[in-house]
């Protein structure tokens, strides 16, 4: 199980997002989709929060695929609400996607 963490080190600009102790980067993610170039935000709904989201959603071990069709959704039900600290482990996320799978069948 990976646990990933957040905490905000800047009133602005990109902000460092660690998954068990190691700082998770944004690249594989923008090379899905390039939301925002220069790294992670959370705590909106912006192209930051997005980055994070799909970032999360892929090292989680979702295929791209489920990365992409529920990235957007995730942002917006988490990353977008998170505060100056947050926590979520692979296993909430993997979780979250089979119940979403279900209900939008």
């Amino acid at each position: 199980m990976k646990t990933y963490s957040g905490k905000r080190i800047s009133d602005g600009g990109p902000q460092p997002v660690m998954c068990n102790g190691q700082e998770l980067s944004p690249r594989p993610s923008q090379k899905l989709w390039n939301h925002s170039p220069d790294g992670f935000q959370w705590g909106y709904g912006g192209s930051g929060p997005a980055q994070l989201a799909l970032a999360l959603l892929q090292d989680a071990s979702l295929s791209d695929s489920k990365a992409r069709l529920h990235y957007q959704a995730f942002k917006v039900e988490f990353v977008a609400n998170w505060g100056d600290e947050w926590q979520i482990t692979s296993t909430e996320i993997r979780a979250w996607i089979a119940i979403r799978e279900i209900e939008t069948q």
